[in-house]
């Protein structure tokens, strides 16, 4: 039997042409408690099939700081997708 977990809102800041293809700077987001940040990629990648393509690559900071994806996410997190970019 799988554990019931309370949901958590969680704050998604999308830079460059990730937030181009959603159309949005922000994306408010309802998951589990307890939920990774592997796992909320899963859930993007799921809601917004738009962002496949770039989310293998994209790192992700929670709180301003650079996380891992094995990072728990708490309620009130906010969490940063960058993608790479390039340029010179």
């Amino acid at each position: 039997m799988s554990e019931q977990r309370a949901s958590i809102e969680l704050q998604i800041r999308l830079f460059a042409h990730l937030r181009a293809q959603v159309g949005a700077a922000t994306l408010p987001v309802r998951v589990p408690g307890g939920i990774t940040v592997g796992e909320l990629l899963e859930h993007l990648r799921r809601a917004y099939p738009m962002l496949e393509p770039w989310l293998p690559t994209t790192r992700v900071a929670v709180n301003y700081e650079y996380a891992t994806r094995q990072t728990p996410l708490k309620a009130g997190d906010e969490v940063a997708l960058i993608p790479p970019v390039s340029g010179g």
